[in-house]
């Protein structure tokens, strides 16, 4: 599907979006990625299951949306991660760097004091497409 400003990218293996926004949207080469809160596909959320499941699904998450789009995470070039308590940095970077192997996306880590839904992590991403 077309929107203005380029392809809008939808998947049913991320969960949809809750508000006036789209999965992600490619155009001129790259995908950009919505942040993604840890909720399964079938909107069932994972505020309850501690913070490395949160990290973990919102990571499935953006990486589907990136294989929808036709390209994959190793093409993800940028991600920005908000996550609830800076002390909670270590535990992130041991997840995400399992998850990108040997891929090493430029990154922002944002310490917030909170996030929708008592949500610990949400992550947002641009990859080539």
């Amino acid at each position: 599907m077309k929107d203005r400003a380029g392809t809008i990218v939808s998947t049913k293996d991320a969960p949809s979006p809750t508000g006036p926004y789209v999965q992600g949207l490619a155009g001129a080469g790259l995908v950009f990625v919505s942040g993604q809160l840890p909720i399964r596909p079938d909107g069932t959320g994972l505020q309850d299951k501690g913070f490395e499941p949160q990290v973990r699904q919102a990571l499935a998450n953006v990486f589907a949306i990136v294989r929808a789009a036709g390209s994959t995470p190793e093409r993800i070039l940028k991600v920005t991660a908000f996550i609830v308590g800076a002390e909670r940095q270590p535990v992130f970077n041991k997840i995400y760097a399992d998850a990108f192997g040997d891929h090493r996306p430029t990154r922002s880590l944002v310490p917030v004091s909170g996030l929708n839904n008592g949500s610990l992590i949400e992550i947002e991403a641009i990859a080539l497409k």
